[in-house]
């Protein structure tokens, strides 16, 4: 997906969802396989990204070029908006809730027969109707800074303090410290892992380098290990030696040299009773999700 964000802007209901035989373009035509995608959100648009993107891989040969338009709050904004989708009309996905500037939207993108659909409006609709409340129309509550908020910046000073082996002194405080092999991810899982308010350790599991003492006094955190399947491993390292221009006969990527690497990591995990997570067809969100299991149930079992 192509992302185009535009400069930053000035400061400053139902949802229409077309339904017309105007607004659906014949899938069969090659034109509609690469369009134009606008994502409006009167917060950081974020949410509407995220779940945009993870719908369109569910669709096979099309590609989008993304316009991003965070923080619309205002007519003056709303405004360049439609300027721009004039010219490059698409698929209108929005997540805003001033009923001024959300009618202002559909009427433009009716005038201009472009699809334009309310991503949050479904579930708040759903939450009305069971809580008997009205919604307050706030814009940007999810990321109130409240306690939550400086929970999660707090876990992530934390996590990058202790990336890589760092800072091993204190690993203890951990909630969970994460093991692997070079290049198996460990560093944006936790990454990932402290922007949902976990504090992550990661350590590298290097061949005849012991791990830190600390590691096995530790009795708070949960410890997990990632394997990841060795001929992968290679070519991740060979493109990573290649990027920085370095010499490429050594044992990091040999592929006899780096199979005795993942199965002594996966032995050690092993004899320390380490919960293991394969992450050769995972992605980060997958492993992350994954450990967040595992931690739960660590979580509970502790008390």
């Amino acid at each position: 997906m192509t992302k185009k964000t535009p400069e930053m802007m000035e400061s400053g209901s139902a949802a229409g969802t077309p339904n017309h035989p105007q607004f659906v373009p014949d899938a069969s035509d090659a034109s509609i396989r690469q369009f134009n995608l606008h994502l409006v959100s009167d917060s950081t648009g974020e949410t509407v990204s995220t779940v945009a993107r993870a719908c369109l891989v569910q669709f096979a040969g099309f590609s989008a070029t993304e316009h991003v338009w965070p923080m619309v709050r205002t007519p003056a904004q709303l405004a360049k908006v439609i300027g721009v989708l004039e010219a490059n009309r698409g698929l209108v996905i929005y997540t805003l809730v001033n009923p001024e500037i959300r009618r202002t939207l559909e009427r433009e993108c009716r005038r201009l027969k472009v699809p334009c659909i309310g991503l949050m409006d479904p579930v708040v609709t759903a939450l009305r109707r069971y809580l008997g409340a009205e919604a307050r129309a706030k814009p940007g509550l999810q990321h109130v800074m409240d306690e939550d908020y400086f929970l999660r910046i707090d876990a992530m000073q934390w996590s990058l303090t202790h990336d890589d082996g760092q800072s091993v002194h204190d690993i203890d405080q951990a909630d969970v410290i994460v093991l692997g092999v070079s290049r198996t991810s460990k560093t944006p899982t936790s990454i990932y892992l402290a922007n949902r308010g976990i504090k992550v350790a990661n350590i590298p599991i290097i061949d005849g380098v012991a791990l830190p003492a600390e590691v096995a006094a530790a009795r708070h955190p949960l410890i997990v290990g990632l394997t990841k399947d060795a001929k992968q491993l290679v070519q991740i390292r060979r493109n990573r030696l290649r990027l920085l221009n370095q010499n490429q006969d050594t044992d990091y990527v040999d592929i006899d040299a780096v199979s005795q690497e993942v199965n002594a990591a996966r032995r050690l995990f092993a004899q320390n009773g380490w919960p293991v997570i394969d992450v050769s067809r995972r992605s980060v969100e997958e492993t992350a999700a994954t450990i967040l299991q595992y931690f739960k149930r660590h979580r509970d079992k502790a008390g």
